[in-house]
């Protein structure tokens, strides 16, 4: 048995357990992650987040699903990264407003605008189908499809991580995990595929319900917000600039004329301790 340190945080729901692994590597965490996350028998979170240290970046950020799976990026979680380090005055960003942060997806760039709120540099969406990676060709933007029976028409977006944006006239009448499920392994997505329903409130705000894959149903998804307000200005739903209610609270959203976006939220501490493994 091992001891591990740990921190448990969120963004807007979308909750972490954080261990900070730049001074010590922590051995097997990928085959100890499905218990860590698990919420009756472990901390409990939707993924768990590894802070290790980089040779391309300030830090290194290596993300594990609740199954075990590792997901390239995720917004939410970056959040919460930078968060964490600058809150405890780590003299390598003491004088940064902004750092780097090597991920799967590249080299990501949160910036505190606040005590509470951070606002990062996603980088440019991916549009192009065999690079989400979806097996369709081109851009996929309001594509039928038929699933279990089901119709439905999708966008898919890769914001480091690929996603398929469903709108919708109610949210109310999505069964979540029932449809769900069956999309995130939709053999269209090599990789699998996050998933977002979405309606549209007005030209500056959606409602969204996300699952996760390889984590399920959850609060909130920072790259799923991301890639809804692309979806959404590409469907012409919505301006450029929008805000994403999610069940676990408001995410604001740019997709900037340098092609980047822009993603600016809370990340909240919970608390801290030691569990053995």
């Amino acid at each position: 048995m091992a001891k591990i340190n740990f921190t448990k945080m969120h963004g807007l729901g979308n909750d972490f357990v954080m261990i900070d692994a730049r001074k010590k590597p922590v051995p097997n965490l990928k085959k100890k992650a499905k218990l860590i996350c698990d919420r009756r028998f472990g901390i409990g979170c939707d993924q768990l987040i590894v802070i290790a240290p980089s040779k391309k970046a300030d830090y290194q950020m290596v993300i594990l699903n609740a199954d075990g799976s590792t997901a390239e990026m995720c917004g939410n979680g970056i959040r919460c990264f930078a968060k964490y380090l600058w809150d405890r005055k780590d003299p390598k960003i003491r004088k940064k407003k902004e750092i780097t942060v090597e991920t799967l997806a590249g080299i990501i760039r949160p910036r505190m605008v606040s005590d509470k709120l951070v606002c990062v540099d996603m980088g440019e969406p991916v549009l192009d189908a065999p690079l989400i990676p979806t097996r369709f060709e081109g851009r996929v933007v309001d594509k039928p499809i038929e699933m279990d029976g089901r119709s439905y028409r999708i966008t898919a977006v890769s914001m480091g991580n690929p996603h398929c944006v469903i709108f919708t006239d109610s949210l109310d009448s999505v069964k979540l995990e029932e449809e769900g499920r069956p999309l995130e392994h939709n053999p269209d997505f090599p990789k699998r595929t996050n998933v977002e329903f979405v309606e549209v409130v007005n030209k500056g705000r959606v409602k969204v319900r996300v699952w996760e894959r390889g984590s399920g149903a959850t609060l909130a998804c920072g790259t799923g917000a991301c890639a809804v307000a692309v979806a959404s200005a590409l469907n012409g739903k919505t301006g450029r600039k929008v805000s994403v209610d999610l069940p676990g609270g408001t995410l604001k959203i740019e997709w900037g004329k340098d092609n980047h976006v822009y993603m600016t939220g809370p990340a909240t501490e919970v608390f801290s301790g030691i569990m053995e493994i």
